[in-house]
C-alpha cells in the first residue's frame, strides 16, 4: 500500500462523501475499509436469491444536500424513486391510521378523512415547524458554530430562530403536545425520530425531532433505483475518478502517534500507512480508546471523558424476505373508498405502539428483553422498484424492529425473538402472510457486529442537543478536529447526525481543507 497525505477510515456513505471531497480538491486520499466492499449500512446485499438493503431505503436529508450536485452522482448512476406517499402510518390496534405524503396538502385532505378533528392541529404545527426545519436544514449544510447559526439565521430574517432555541431545550413529547390531542397524531414522528435514536420521547434536548413531519414536506423521500447501495456506489465511482485509492479488508490496529500528531496508520496484517491527517469515520468510542495507545497530556481531559462513557448497545434489527404474495393490511378496509387514487404498496408502513407501551419498551430494552408491540417500519421495496424483485421474479420485504437489545436475555444464538416479530407483523395483515413467505434472514445486533465491525451491534449517532453544538461542547463530534493534531472524526457519531445524510461528511472534509497545519 502507498502513503496518503489523508487517510479515511471507513467506507459507510459518509465515509465515501468525506473522501470524494478531498479527492476533487485535490488532496490525495486513500479510503480503508475494513469489510470486502464499501457502503456500510447503506449498502445493498446479495442473499437468498435477492438484493437487500441493510437498513432502511427511505432516504430524506441527504436529497437536501448540495453534496449530490457537489460530487456529480447522477452522473455516476444515482437515480431517485419516489413513491406516491411516503409513509402509511399505523399501529398495533390496527387503529387510527392515517397517510403522510410529502406534499402538505395531500395530507391535510387524508387526514380530513381520517382525523378531522386533527386537521387545524396540523394546520398550526406546520406553520410554526416550518420555518424551524427549514432553518435546521441550511445550518445542517453548512456546519455549525454560534457565528455560522447567526449568519444563517440572519440571511432568513431570523424566522424560525428563537423557536428553534426553544424547541432545543424541550423534548419531542412536549413539543409534540402543543399541537396534537390524539397520540396516533404524534407517535409515527417518534417513532422515526427519538426512538430510532434510542432515546425517549420525553427527555429535554429532542425537541427539534418535532420537525420531523415538517423536513418531509419540505425533502421528498425517494429511495435510489436498484437499492439503498447505489448511493455509496455512485460516490464511490465520483471519488475514484477524483484518484482516490480505496483498499478493502483493510482493517485498523490503531494509530500511531508523535509528539501529539498522527503519523501513521498500523493495519491488523502489519502494514504501516504514513500519513499526516487521518479521518476516522467510524464510532469515536473505538477510535479515541482502543486506536490510540496512550492519550497525549494536552489531550488527556477529552480521552478521559470517553472513557468514563458507557460503550453504547445496539438495539436496532432487521428481517428481509421474499414474499409470494404482497400483504393486505387491516387498515386498507378502514381506508376503503378514501386513498383509492394512491399506491400505498410502494409506502414505508410505520407501526407504532402507544405511548405507554413505548415507555415499557424503554425498560425492557435495559433488562435485554424484547417490547410485544415493538416500534416496526415495513416496506416491500419491489413494488416501487421492481428492480429489487427476487430472482424468481417474486418481491422483497423488509421489516425494521426497535428495541432489540445487544444483550439479549438468553442471547441471540438461537433465539426464537425473530420469528415472534414476524408474527407480530403478521397478525396486522388480512390472512396469513407469514405463510406467504418463502425465504427469510434476521439481522439482528449480533449479527451487526460480526458482519459490519460495529461494535456490539451500535450505529452511533449524534446526540447533543443543537444549543450545546452551537457553543462547541464535545469538539471532537460538533468540529470534527480531535486535541490530537491531525485525527479527525466524521460520520453518523458526529453533526447533525445519523440515518442517510451525508452533511457529516461533507462538512468534515470542508473544516479539513481549509485547516491550517498544525504544529
Amino acid at each position: 500500500m502507498n502513503d496518503a497525505e489523508v487517510i479515511v477510515v471507513g467506507g459507510g456513505h459518509n465515509g465515501l462523501i468525506c473522501a470524494a471531497y478531498l479527492a476533487r480538491a485535490g488532496v490525495q486520499t486513500v479510503l480503508l475499509e475494513a469489510r470486502d466492499s464499501v457502503g456500510g449500512c447503506a449498502s445493498t446485499v446479495n442473499d437468498l436469491g435477492a438484493r437487500f438493503n441493510i437498513c432502511a431505503c427511505d432516504h430524506s436529508l441527504i436529497r437536501a444536500m448540495p453534496l449530490i450536485d457537489e460530487l456529480d452522482l447522477v452522473h455516476y448512476g444515482l437515480d431517485y424513486l419516489e413513491p406516491e406517499a411516503t409513509y402509511v402510518n399505523t399501529f398495533h390496534d390496527n387503529m387510527g391510521s392515517w397517510v403522510f405524503y410529502h406534499d402538505h396538502e395531500q395530507t391535510i385532505e387524508g387526514l380530513s378523512k381520517t382525523h378531522p378533528s386533527e386537521v387545524d392541529n396540523y394546520k398550526r404545527y406546520l406553520k410554526d415547524s416550518m420555518p424551524v426545519a427549514n432553518l435546521a436544514i441550511e445550518i445542517a449544510k453548512t456546519g455549525v458554530s454560534l457565528k455560522e447559526f447567526l449568519q444563517t439565521a440572519s440571511k432568513r430574517r431570523m424566522r424560525g430562530a428563537s423557536r428553534l432555541l426553544r424547541w432545543s431545550k424541550a423534548s419531542a413529547l412536549d413539543v409534540f403536545n402543543e399541537y396534537f390531542d390524539d397520540w396516533r397524531m404524534y407517535m409515527p414522528g417518534i417513532s422515526t425520530g427519538p426512538t430510532v435514536w434510542g432515546a425517549p420521547p420525553e427527555a429535554p434536548g429532542t425537541g427539534l425531532a418535532a420537525t420531523v413531519y415538517a423536513t418531509r414536506h419540505l425533502i421528498a423521500s425517494g429511495r435510489p433505483r436498484k437499492g439503498s447501495g447505489s448511493l455509496p456506489d455512485a460516490i464511490l465511482r465520483s471519488f475514484l475518478d477524483s484518484g482516490g485509492k480505496v483498499h478493502v479488508n483493510s482493517v485498523v490496529e490503531k494509530l500511531i502517534i508523535e509528539q501529539n500528531r498522527v503519523r501513521a496508520v498500523q493495519l491488523q496484517n502489519g502494514n504501516i500507512l504514513k500519513t499526516s491527517k487521518v479521518v476516522a469515520a467510524c464510532d469515536p468510542h473505538r477510535v479515541l480508546l482502543n486506536w490510540v495507545d496512550e492519550a497525549p497530556v494536552r489531550s488527556k481531559r477529552v480521552f478521559d471523558r470517553w472513557r468514563n462513557e458507557p460503550s453504547p448497545e445496539g438495539y436496532e434489527s432487521k428481517i428481509d424476505g421474499i414474499i409470494e404474495r404482497l400483504p393486505q393490511y387491516k387498515f386498507m378496509t378502514e381506508f376503503s373508498g378514501k386513498f383509492d387514487h394512491t399506491e400505498l404498496g410502494q409506502s414505508t408502513v410505520v407501526i407504532s405502539p402507544s405511548p405507554e407501551k413505548l415507555a415499557e419498551a424503554h425498560k425492557l430494552k435495559s433488562k435485554g428483553e424484547i417490547s410485544d408491540k415493538p416500534t416496526m417500519l415495513a416496506s416491500v421495496p419491489s413494488v416501487l422498484d421492481p428492480e429489487m424483485k427476487a430472482q424468481n421474479g417474486l418481491h422483497t420485504f423488509g421489516i425494521e424492529v426497535l428495541f432489540t437489545p445487544y444483550s439479549l436475555k438468553g442471547g441471540w444464538t438461537g433465539s426464537e425473538e425473530p420469528k415472534k416479530w414476524l408474527d407480530i407483523w403478521g397478525n396486522l395483515a388480512e390472512g396469513n402472510s407469514v405463510a406467504d413467505i418463502t425465504k427469510w434472514r434476521a439481522m439482528t445486533p449480533d449479527v451487526y457486529e460480526r458482519d459490519f465491525f460495529m461494535s456490539k451491534g451500535h450505529s452511533p449517532g449524534y446526540a447533543a442537543s443543537p444549543l450545546a453544538t452551537l457553543v462547541g461542547k464535545n469538539k471532537e463530534l460538533s468540529r470534527y478536529q480531535t486535541p490530537i493534531n491531525g485525527l479527525f472524526l466524521t460520520g453518523a457519531a458526529t453533526f447533525p447526525g445519523a440515518g442517510i445524510f451525508g452533511a457529516p461528511g461533507a462538512n468534515t472534509a470542508k473544516v479539513l481543507i481549509k485547516s491550517p497545519e498544525q504544529e
